[in-house]
């Protein structure tokens, strides 16, 4: 069994992916704007996933902007049938590779057909509402009217699914009135557990939960306790903070990202990691660690 068959298996609307997939934003240049500082390389990792097993590829038309979903493009189609392929709309860059809101029906109807066209699809498999722009606190907030327009293109057959990212309670329960919502994908990891009720109740109705920065992000995570049970263990902490994602409930998908061919198989090998219960129990003490 390999690594990614390891990882098990989890609902993504009608479609059914291992827990470890890979996100592409580290593909893009410096700051996720610009091309790739090796184009050759990018094009190798995302073949390097495929191979390896991956099902989920994690990406939006603002990295770049246009780039990661275009590198997709060049390195993978024809598309194997079982990839599934998530995009995020709700932003556009600035010149200067400022993030800025796109909420408009026009730019959401915009960003769908950019997609469409850089990743060379006729349907969307997913496409996540991204609301922006504190990552670490999101805002509550109506989001009924920019989440009608994603709707309304899904009726028209251009998109599969719909999830929601940087969200409340309130905004999941509010976009589930809406229509129906096949996953979440917000900021969480050992030391950022705001989400762990919103976990529970997604999994209790089949909907997949995606954590964003789950390895810290721009502030990668430092913790003493990662640290020596990862020594302990004979992994990475990176690779232990992951493990610990898997374990923490069967609707958490992984996304980790890297432009790198051996760091994807580094992330990847942690689906061979098994936590004890102990183990759980000492990681569970990293959000009080002072």
């Amino acid at each position: 069994m390999s690594s990614i068959e390891k990882s098990g298996t989890y609902m993504l609307g009608d479609r059914t992916v291992f827990r470890m997939g890979y996100g592409a934003m580290q593909l893009a240049g410096p700051g996720v704007f610009g091309p790739p500082r090796n184009h050759e390389a990018a094009l190798a990792v995302l073949r390097a996933s495929v191979e390896a097993g991956v099902n989920h590829i994690d990406t939006s038309d603002f990295y770049g902007p246009h780039v990661t979903n275009k590198l997709i493009h060049e390195a993978l189609a024809p598309y194997p049938d079982d990839l599934v392929i998530v995009t995020k709309i709700g932003a556009r860059r600035g010149e200067d590779g400022s993030w800025l809101p796109a909420f408009s029906a026009a730019e959401l109807t915009q960003a769908v057909h950019d997609n469409l066209r850089n990743l060379g699809r006729e349907q969307l498999d997913v496409v996540n509402l991204r609301l922006m722009f504190d990552m670490s606190n999101p805002a509550e907030g109506s989001l009924e009217e920019p989440l009608s327009v994603l709707a309304e293109l899904q009726q028209q057959g251009l998109v599969r699914h719909i999830g929601l990212s940087n969200v409340t309670p309130t905004q999941v329960a509010q976009g589930r009135s809406i229509c129906p919502i096949v996953c979440v994908q917000n900021l969480y990891n050992l030391a950022n557990r705001r989400d762990d009720q919103m976990i529970d109740d997604l999994a209790r109705d089949g909907i997949a939960y995606v954590p964003f920065f789950p390895l810290g992000g721009f502030t990668p995570l430092q913790s003493s306790i990662l640290s020596d049970v990862a020594q302990r263990l004979d992994v990475t902490p990176m690779q232990l903070a992951l493990a610990w994602l898997l374990r923490r409930s069967p609707n958490i998908l992984l996304i980790p990202g890297t432009s790198s061919v051996s760091h994807l198989h580094e992330n990847l090998a942690v689906a061979q990691i098994t936590l004890s219960g102990e183990v759980m129990d000492e990681l569970e003490k990293i959000t009080g660690e002072s």
